[in-house]
């Protein structure tokens, strides 16, 4: 495993890519945001760039990582409990002929656990009342100026 810095993220790679959502993952890139939500919702020890990574090499090998609903591209369930969101770029690399696409994972947040937050069990109507609570305060807070 390799790991290096670069604009402000945290990237391993891997030798052989495992295969997630069908784009077999060959780098996978842990954003700041990720790593401060992972802090204050997942781990409280580990908490390095590599520790993350180092975690999400070993679900995506055990195939410990799927997605949320069957056809969301960006929202993941990791041990059927933590709630993660990435997006994925391909890799730009010399390929043989016929070899398949890679693609780096970017994580690009945690979400948290199911087990703890009852909210995330079921994503689309919380974000649902969020935008709605949303929107209600602020036309509260606009009868307030006028």
């Amino acid at each position: 495993m390799q790991g290096s810095s670069f604009n402000g993220r945290e990237r391993k790679s891997m030798g052989t890519a495992s295969v997630l959502g069908g784009r077999p993952i060959s780098d996978i890139v842990v954003t700041h945001h990720a790593r401060s939500r992972w802090a204050d919702r997942v781990e409280t020890e580990k908490t390095g760039f590599h520790d993350i990574t180092a975690f999400l090499w070993n679900k995506l090998k055990s195939d410990s990582i799927r997605t949320y609903y069957k056809n969301e591209e960006d929202v993941f369930l990791i041990d059927d409990d933590l709630v993660m969101v990435a997006e994925f770029a391909p890799v730009v690399q010399d390929l043989p002929l016929g070899a398949p696409q890679r693609y780096k994972m970017i994580v690009v947040t945690f979400l948290g656990r199911m087990s703890e937050t009852m909210e995330l069990r079921d994503l689309r109507s919380y974000y649902s009342w969020l935008r709605h609570s949303r929107r209600m305060t602020l036309i509260k807070n606009s009868r307030k100026r006028k």
